[in-house]
């Protein structure tokens, strides 16, 4: 009795001693400015109208682009990829509550011997023999949080991997129109410069330009059709990007010609840092440092016991030495505690390599808050610039086609204006035009990034 009850003391002395591993991970307070604002995110109630929040179908209206997207998210290969392994780490999940259970299994055998001639002894068993591990020191338990804690994450990776298809689709789509929008700009201005050839040659014989106006003319054309080329071969690389992104083969694709895109939230004022709490790439970095915490756990709980509890019962006609005919039912019952006293110091490497790794998850995680909140400020730097940006091209197009119209007046009217002043302008113009396109096309991507940044499109 004196033994079982020091043992049971010292059984109660170490359970309190490793209260600590039974402890279900908490977010660490006070890391650094980035991680304490993250902790006051997690706290407060979010807010569902937020632009994180807003469904992608809310976000890209344009019906085509609509289409593309779920196109993609039915055929995409690397979202097929992150689906399954949520269900395998679903799986291990699985597998990890059901470690608290005992494990059964039946193995029948049977067998005779005669010795000397003597007459055959068959004999059988078909023995079910169950073990269970009491989880005492909470290594089962720190496993199973573990593989929660991997589920969280794998969907975490999911949802980032969905977000990334969905503005990939949609920088793509509207590359697309740019590049389209750039083609037509350049069509119509070649036909008009090609126009322009013919009037040059019209006034060469009128004597109001000499042969020098009609070859810049000439060379001025040339360089536009030049042009042309290249925004076509943009057009099919483009289109096939978006082809592997929606994972079929290579095609022309329809896009709008409405350049009218725009977030549905007012922006202006900002993204709050803390609503990066929703952000995938965020969330999986600090499922991390949980999962890094239980694996520390584990490590800790490998110092002290574990307490084995097994029984093997059936019907069998082999008792000891002897056979018996008929058989008869068995059971036998055993306890095991198994206490590690010397491992070569492989559980404190182990929990050495545990606490680095946890250390190291942390890091990991203060970097993706850091990361996201400078996409997001790169985002909302780039939409509110686009936008004076803007203003100016809009004024230097204006003043632009004036000049235009201007000197090609007063080389109409042989005003001692030359040929090459006309060029000018009407370049000057097309670049200018070209600018205010790309111009679009940036304010377009730095909505779809910002969108992308907080972790959109659920």
């Amino acid at each position: 009795m004196k033994i079982i009850k020091y043992t049971l003391i010292m059984m109660l002395t170490v359970a309190m001693s490793s209260c600590h591993i039974y402890k279900k991970y908490e977010f660490p307070a006070d890391e650094s400015r980035f991680t304490s604002q993250y902790q006051k995110a997690i706290e407060t109630t979010p807010d569902s109208t937020s632009l994180e929040y807003l469904g992608w179908e809310k976000v890209f209206t344009d019906p085509i682009l609509q289409k593309y997207i779920r196109t993609a998210l039915e055929n995409n290969r690397d979202l097929d990829d992150a689906k399954r392994n949520v269900e395998m780490a679903q799986a291990q999940l699985k597998g990890a509550k059901l470690s608290y259970f005992p494990s059964l299994s039946l193995s029948p055998n049977g067998g005779s011997a005669s010795y000397g001639g003597s007459h055959m002894n068959w004999s059988y068993s078909i023995p079910l023999a169950a073990n269970w591990e009491i989880d005492v020191f909470g290594k089962i338990l720190n496993r199973k949080r573990n593989a929660k804690v991997t589920v969280e994450q794998m969907q975490d990776y999911e949802q980032a991997v969905r977000s990334q298809i969905i503005c990939g689709v949609a920088n793509t789509y509207y590359a697309l129109v740019l590049l389209n929008q750039q083609l037509e700009l350049s069509k119509r201005t070649s036909e008009i410069w090609k126009d322009q050839v013919e009037s040059m040659k019209l006034m060469k014989e009128a004597a109001y330009v000499n042969e020098a106006a009609v070859v810049q003319s000439q060379a001025n054309y040339c360089s536009i059709m030049a042009s042309i080329t290249d925004i076509e071969q943009g057009i099919i690389e483009t289109s096939n990007s978006l082809s592997l992104l929606l994972h079929t083969g290579p095609q022309k694709w329809d896009v709008t010609s409405d350049l009218t895109f725009n977030l549905p939230m007012n922006v202006s004022n900002g993204i709050p840092l803390s609503y990066l709490a929703v952000r995938p790439d965020v969330r999986a970095a600090e499922r991390g440092v949980a999962s890094a915490y239980y694996a520390t756990n584990s490590a800790r709980a490998a110092f002290y016991p574990s307490l084995n509890i097994s029984a093997q019962g059936g019907f069998t006609n082999s008792i000891g030495s002897m056979i018996v005919n008929p058989g008869k039912w068995f059971i036998q019952l055993a306890g095991q505690l198994t206490a590690p006293l010397f491992s070569r110091g492989q559980n404190i490497a182990n929990l050495e390599v545990a606490k680095a790794k946890q250390k190291q998850a942390m890091n990991a995680f203060e970097k993706a808050v850091v990361n996201a909140s400078v996409d997001v400020s790169n985002a909302l730097a780039k939409i509110a610039n686009n936008q004076e940006k803007q203003l100016f091209i809009d004024k230097q197009i204006e003043n632009l086609e004036k000049s235009v119209e201007y000197t090609s007046e007063l080389l109409t009217l042989d005003q001692k204006t030359t040929y090459l002043e006309v060029l000018t302008a009407r370049s000057s113009l097309l670049n200018a035009q070209l600018s205010s396109l790309a111009c679009w096309h940036t304010q377009v991507s730095s909505l779809i990034n910002l969108y992308q940044a907080v972790g959109g499109g659920r």
